[in-house]
């Protein structure tokens, strides 16, 4: 089959980011994480870099327009073109019909979308450990307690929609890295989502 159009879904803490470039290499497509794209333009001093470091170190989330048009821009990019893993976009309702758009456009769609289930107080002290070993400004224990109360307000909501469409896997995120990263392959394969050979 072609390479996959995935989504990893998961509260901030939940590891979709190590996960997700697991997965992706393991498919050979490429990540495109929102939260990578900021935090590289926050270290160049971008313009966006400024403005998003103003909203996230406020504890905000970066506006729909501003995240739906640099993702529309990394996936009309040549490595996007057979498939890609989506880490941190959509993330609300808005989102998810501006990603329709774009892919129904293109005669697309994704193929699954990975959920990572975490606890919030597990979540919470992971988030705590990253902190205190990278440093993060944003990652405040405030800034954490508004994200986290975003996500379950605005990014759950959105397994609804994709529920419905059947294409959720949802994954307990609870464990080693290689239990988590085992049970998301064996979800996908039960798709017929299946890897490239190594």
């Amino acid at each position: 089959m072609t390479a996959p159009r995935l989504l990893i879904v998961g509260p901030q803490g939940s590891g979709k980011g190590t996960q997700g470039v697991l997965v992706a290499s393991a498919f050979d497509v490429p990540v495109v994480s929102t939260g990578d794209i900021f935090r590289a333009n926050i270290a160049q001093g971008t313009e966006l870099g400024r403005k998003v470091q103003a909203i996230t170190d406020a504890g905000h989330l970066v506006p729909d327009e501003v995240t739906s048009e640099i993702v529309r821009d990394r996936l009309a990019q040549d490595d996007a073109a057979e498939g890609f893993l989506l880490d941190g976009y959509p993330r609300n309702a808005a989102q998810v019909r501006d990603l329709d758009a774009f892919l129904s456009d293109r005669g697309e769609q994704l193929d699954a979308v990975i959920l990572l289930d975490v606890p919030r107080e597990e979540s919470i002290a992971r988030i705590a450990k990253r902190a205190a070993e990278q440093g993060r400004s944003d990652d405040t224990e405030e800034a954490i307690s508004k994200r986290l109360d975003i996500y379950e307000s605005e990014t759950a909501p959105i397994l609804d929609v994709y529920g419905e469409r059947g294409i959720v896997d949802r994954i307990d995120g609870v464990g080693s890295l290689d239990e988590i990263t085992a049970r998301i392959f064996d979800a996908l394969e039960a798709r017929g989502i299946v890897r490239v050979a190594a």
